[in-house]
């Protein structure tokens, strides 16, 4: 095993600098050839789905195992840096893997990989172009994840977006075009902003480069400062609507709801996309050696990210509906993350990040079990895709039950009803959810919080700010527990008289590895919360960030006078 790992380690070294494209190269390669294929080739397409997800998972964990090696200075480091067109930063595109990327990369291969597999037992047939649409949105993701300047941070967002605007509209249907239209107007508008902030700061700064954007951001001249910090505010705008911050998050719960369950489990990732560029672009661009910029917006940060956090914590108790339940979890972790972001603090930061992982995965697991789920309730009834004589998809109810064979009388009345085997996987599987998504003990949704909670502690002296923000956390975490609770107890603990139908291995799975990988987060809590320790550290001291990106470029030092160029 030593050996095999030690040739692993020999073949990252060698490959890495190629590595880090292969999370965009193999998504975007197979929707092309998937393009080539015609639709009767479901099959083949559902296949190159898996293993492109397969393949993807593979390499963002590769990435992730690389940048957390220990830098000796000629071997891995923390930080890679990739230049397709060959041309150094900042006048040529880079990517770049660090640890906050490949973490991000990773998250989205799990969740990718899962809602995938998951997509084959049924979903993928129920329109057309899915396969090919989900791969160029993990084309877009894992782009915009490890992408190292504006531009194309622009152009993987636009890639995504437009993917994602397919994938809700699958399976058809009223509610889905009415939530795609507002879906699809929200982020318009968004782009449209994200475009004015990044042509106002590129007028003033001469470049796209985060990298290059913070040391210039630094020694900016006085009557400049005023237009980046009105270009950021632009762009922080257009990042807060594909967050689900409030009150630009009023598309997210039906939008969200109205798609089908593995489009739902993959979108749980575009909010954190949201929450990964507002923390990359605050930490570069108005780093603590940015002068009078250092950590511009903070206020804004907590203020937003706190009124989320109280209005989702008060719509998930006002909501019955599965789906719409699965959403406001969604704006309760993005409206938790905004807050932890705007402290600004190591320790805080890493119990955000864990955070982060953790109620991402839950909520996609979450997500896939509200469709077996409203299966069962609804008398067995599946909204199944076939195929008329013409070979378009169409959906239809599939009435047919599974034999599921119940004790007989007297053993009933001595022993009691029998609980099928399905109906206790989609019970403990919902109590697993319940117990992630409310941040109760002992799973990894505790663990997460409580590191934040005791990051906020560890000053001598409490702000305000971090005692709302304390009592916001445990509130919104009882009223999700409580509106979880009694949805569980509506539909699992009330009499029915539904056959519990077959679940198919290609819908167990994928759910049972989502929470299993929440229960790996929780055994394994401390390697994971040192990486994220690290991570944070690294973010709030963005030179080596800098450093890596720029090559030979140094930090310049203070000018001179006050207002003279670097």
């Amino acid at each position: 095993m030593n050996e095999l790992l030690r040739l692993l380690d020999r073949l990252l070294e060698f490959s890495m600098p190629h590595l880090i494209a292969v999370p965009i190269l193999v998504p975007m390669l197979t929707a092309a050839l998937m393009l080539l294929l015609g639709e009767q080739h479901r099959r083949t397409k559902s296949a190159l789905s898996v293993v492109s997800g397969l393949i993807g998972l593979l390499a963002a964990l590769a990435l992730l195992r690389w940048v957390n090696a220990p830098d000796t200075g000629s071997g891995p480091g923390s930080i890679g840096v990739y230049l397709p067109g060959n041309w150094h930063a900042p006048f040529g595109i880079v990517l770049v893997a660090d640890r906050l990327s490949s973490m991000m990369v990773a998250l989205t291969g799990v969740v990718a990989f899962a809602a995938s597999i998951y997509s084959t037992s049924r979903w993928d047939r129920a329109g057309v172009h899915f396969h090919p649409l989900l791969q160029l949105q993990l084309m877009g993701l894992n782009g915009a994840f490890l992408t190292g300047d504006l531009f194309n941070l622009f152009v993987f967002f636009e890639v995504m977006l437009a993917a994602s605007y397919g994938l809700l509209l699958h399976g058809s249907g009223r509610l889905r075009v009415q939530a795609g239209l507002h879906y699809v107007a929200i982020n318009l508008a968004a782009s449209s902003l994200f475009l004015v902030g990044a042509a106002l700061l590129y007028g003033v700064t001469g470049t796209l480069n985060m990298a290059d954007l913070g040391l210039r951001i630094a020694h900016l001249e006085a009557a400049d400062r005023g237009l980046v910090h009105a270009a950021a505010a632009i762009l922080a705008t257009a990042f807060f609507a594909k967050a689900g911050a409030w009150p630009l998050n009023f598309w997210l719960v039906p939008a969200y709801s109205a798609a089908v369950s593995p489009v739902g489990a993959v979108f749980a990732l575009l909010t954190k996309l949201g929450i990964y560029t507002i923390l990359r672009l605050w930490s570069v661009l108005f780093a603590p050696d940015t002068g009078i910029s250092a950590q511009f917006g903070q206020g804004v940060l907590l203020t937003i990210g706190m009124s989320t956090l109280f209005v989702s914590a008060i719509g998930i108790v006002g909501t019955q509906r599965l789906s719409n339940l699965a959403g406001f979890c969604v704006l309760i972790s993005a409206g938790t993350l905004l807050t932890a972001i705007g402290f600004g603090q190591v320790a805080v930061w890493t119990g955000a990040l864990y955070y982060m992982v953790s109620s991402t995965l839950a909520v996609a697991a979450f997500f896939l079990l509200i469709d077996m789920i409203e299966r069962w309730r609804n008398e067995g009834v599946s909204i199944a895709p076939h195929e008329s004589a013409d070979g378009a998809p169409f959906l239809s109810e599939d009435l047919s039950h599974s034999d599921d064979v119940n004790l007989d009388d007297e053993a009933q009345a001595l022993y009691g009803r029998a609980i099928p085997a399905g109906v206790a996987f989609l019970g403990l599987s919902f109590v697993c959810c319940t117990l992630l998504l409310a941040g109760m003990p002992p799973l990894s949704g505790f663990v997460g919080k409580f590191a934040m909670l005791s990051g906020l502690l560890e000053h001598p002296v409490v702000s305000t700010g971090a005692w709302i923000f304390m009592g916001l956390l445990i509130t919104s975490g009882f009223f999700a527990l409580l509106a979880l609770g009694r949805t569980g107890v509506r539909h699992f603990w009330t009499q029915t008289h539904a056959t519990m139908p077959a679940l198919p291995a290609l819908e167990v799975l994928p759910v049972a590895a989502l929470l299993a990988a929440c229960l790996a987060l929780t055994i394994e809590a401390g390697p994971v919360m040192q990486h994220a320790r690290d991570t944070a550290e690294g973010l709030l001291s963005a030179t080596d960030y800098r450093n890596a990106v720029l090559g030979a470029m140094q930090v310049p030092p203070p000018a001179a006078k006050t207002g003279s160029p670097p």
